[in-house]
């Protein structure tokens, strides 16, 4: 019989992670991917995410993500690869917008040093940015990104170095409960576990079907341009990882100059859909007008420049847009450690590590209680 300690479905950011972590803690793991690695079909894709410490999302985030940092130093040590790049970080808006106040809230409530700039101060120190007058920012001196095809092969290798079987090209067709156990059948065959753990992302509907869950996937598309001839002011530091919310609805984020170009993508105005399968992959003429209306509010030279690539990956939305992260409520030894609203990579790292807690410990330090399943039917 293929039985394990811990069946992890879906090897994108959280799914890699926690099953590098069950693994390392002595568990005998099994990784199921319906796709081969690095492939464009969710959210772990394109160069680069994102992490910033002053999470204007909301203050709970900041101590996650803090050991999220820590345990990305570790894995870089742990395999010898380079994941994380530190920019600094411009969070910007005007004075009462939900990125320049929630930011603050983080920072006051934690003690984490910042820098106010007005308009002025923004172009003055960040030349490539041209905002309005009435445009604030809050510099965060931790933040940069990650680079998430990286992150996850490390992840990988870190599991395999200790046991862990992963299978790719094998997604999840059903579970179901087993004794205390549980049961997963493939297009290759039955697998017998004590935890099963569903990663997989906006792809997760058919697997939870009776729970019917609010969740939608939207299509986000990412756009990398070449402003400026090669410009030296779009690099880091002069160009750090930002976030610009207009206060009308509109919020758009972007890089500094990586090897593929400046890339920028508009937030939370994609395609909605059920599941992941009615994602259209090809980006077109529309998408790419959005991404310059939008981004070049703050940044003019987008409304012009080159583009250079395109693609679209998957947010799996939750209505409040926080994670899920709990388990099944009709089967204990199932881990819903998934959907995370276009906003969860930087903290794959220390998801990992807390499901694994869940998954082999029964419990974490750290207050989960927000990602719990139950906000979502009442």
């Amino acid at each position: 019989m293929n039985r394990y300690d811990v069946i992890v479905a879906g090897l994108g950011a959280m799914g890699s992670a926690t099953a590098a972590q069950c693994a390392m803690r002595g568990a005998r793991v099994l990784g199921l991917e319906r796709w081969l690695p690095g492939h464009g079909h969710g959210s772990s894709h394109g160069d680069s995410r994102i992490i910033r410490e002053m999470y204007f999302e909301h203050p709970m985030y900041v101590p996650l993500v803090q050991r999220a940092y820590a345990l990305w130093e570790e894995l870089e040590e742990q395999t010898g690869t380079e994941l994380l790049t530190i920019t600094g970080g411009l969070m910007a808006g005007p004075a009462d917008s939900e990125i320049v106040t929630g930011t603050l809230r983080s920072a006051r409530e934690h003690g984490l040093p910042h820098e106010m700039l007005d308009a002025r101060g923004i172009n003055k120190r960040f030349p490539a940015f041209q905002p309005l007058d009435h445009i604030v920012g809050v510099v965060d001196p931790r933040a940069g990104y990650l680079d998430p095809e990286v992150g996850n092969a490390a992840h990988q290798s870190l599991a395999r170095a200790h046991g862990a079987e992963l299978h790719f090209d094998e997604g999840v067709l059903s579970w179901a409960p087993d004794g205390d156990g549980v049961k997963v059948t493939t297009a290759r065959g039955t697998y017998h576990a004590d935890q099963l753990c569903l990663s997989v992302g906006a792809y997760l509907a058919p697997l939870v079907s009776s729970l019917k869950l609010p969740l939608t996937v939207e299509r986000q598309v990412l756009a990398w341009f070449e402003p400026d001839a090669g410009h030296a002011r779009w690099n880091a530091p002069d160009c750090p990882i930002w976030c610009y919310d207009n206060a009308a609805g509109h919020m758009t984020y972007g890089f500094p100059r990586l090897a593929r170009g400046v890339k920028m993508a508009v937030m939370h105005e994609g395609e909605r859909h059920a599941d992941g399968e009615a994602v259209r992959e090809a980006p077109d003429d529309a998408d790419l007008a959005l991404t310059r209306e939008r981004c070049g509010e703050f940044l003019p030279a987008i409304r012009s420049a080159p583009v250079r690539e395109m693609a679209v990956c998957r947010f799996t939305n939750t209505p409040d847009l926080h994670f899920v992260l709990d388990h099944h409520p009709e089967c204990e030894q199932v881990l819903i450690a998934s959907p995370c609203s276009g906003h969860g990579y930087k903290f794959a790292s220390a998801i990992g590590e807390v499901s694994a807690e869940l998954l082999l410990d029964g419990g974490t330090a750290f207050d989960i209680s927000p990602f719990a399943l139950s906000r979502l039917s009442s």
